[in-house]
């Protein structure tokens, strides 16, 4: 492999998880810990935390998550759409950090509307926690074996 091209970062990086729901997060992180071995996940609850998470990787050196994985209904859907839009409006690196948005919503003006404000994926939320964990299996299979990014050092 050229060392110009790295396999993602994700693999022993921290994934920030904007995440509201208590019980979903209790899922998430027992399935990330299982599906992904060596992330550490970062929970915020709300886009205030989010963006002071965001603000430190620049400013104070907080550790820049690999991903994003960004809960559409925090509790309301714009909520999540302004959150990814002042993500997006950040300067770089963090504005080019994927960002998969989850949601319980199937809703095709849902997952198009997030597409169009520029997520880098969409994820209906399992309702077990088997299909949790398979999901971050695949999601952990997509982001470490499949994909390229740049070199971790010179993308953040």
């Amino acid at each position: 492999m050229n060392s110009s091209t790295q396999k993602p970062n994700l693999q022993k990086g921290c994934l920030l998880v904007i995440e509201d729901g208590q019980d979903q997060w209790i899922l998430m992180k027992l399935a990330i810990k299982s599906a992904i071995m060596g992330v550490k996940p970062i929970r915020v609850t709300n886009p205030k935390e989010a963006l002071a998470y965001l603000n430190d990787c620049l400013t104070v050196g907080v550790e820049f998550p690999s991903m994003i994985l960004l809960d559409l209904y925090l509790p309301e859907r714009e909520m999540g759409w302004h959150l990814l839009h002042e993500i997006r409006s950040l300067p770089a690196p963090v504005n080019l950090i994927p960002i998969v948005m989850l949601s319980s919503s199937n809703d095709q003006g849902d997952i198009s509307n997030s597409y169009n404000r520029g997520i880098t994926a969409y994820m209906v939320k399992p309702t077990d926690t088997t299909s949790w964990v398979e999901t971050f299996q695949m999601l952990g299979e997509y982001w470490l074996k499949t994909v390229s990014l740049p070199n971790h050092t010179n993308f953040w």
